[in-house]
């Protein structure tokens, strides 16, 4: 990821709207979500949800695929996995202990401690 995309993706991520989405897509998993329950779990509009879902989209962070009369949304993760890389390329620096913390992130993924509501 480069830094144009970087700041695309922060850019989108910096509403609150925008940010819960994105994180009930990633907890949704490769399932995804409709965009009418998105919506109604965040309890706003379908018209401001779809405003977020396109800058989402515009961003890289969210894919789209139609299924029958809805459209499922899903997290980018190899886009978001990128965000994270980018953050932490540099990280070390000379310093391991840095790094130690985020390599432990990856153990939040793992299906037997994901915590899902």
């Amino acid at each position: 990821m480069d830094e144009g995309q970087a700041l695309a993706s922060f850019g989108a991520l910096s509403q609150e709207t925008r940010l819960q989405i994105v994180r009930m897509l990633v907890v949704a998993g490769p399932d995804g979500m409709a965009a009418g329950a998105i919506a109604e779990k965040l309890d706003v509009s379908p018209s401001n949800v779809s405003f977020h879902l396109k800058e989402l989209d515009r961003a890289g962070l969210i894919g789209q695929q139609r299924e029958s009369r809805s459209i499922v949304y899903t997290a980018n993760f190899h886009v978001l996995g990128g965000l994270v890389r980018f953050l932490m390329e540099d990280c070390c620096a000379g310093h391991p202990e840095v790094c130690a913390s985020a390599t432990q992130v990856a153990a939040c993924c793992a299906p037997a401690a994901r915590n899902v509501p």
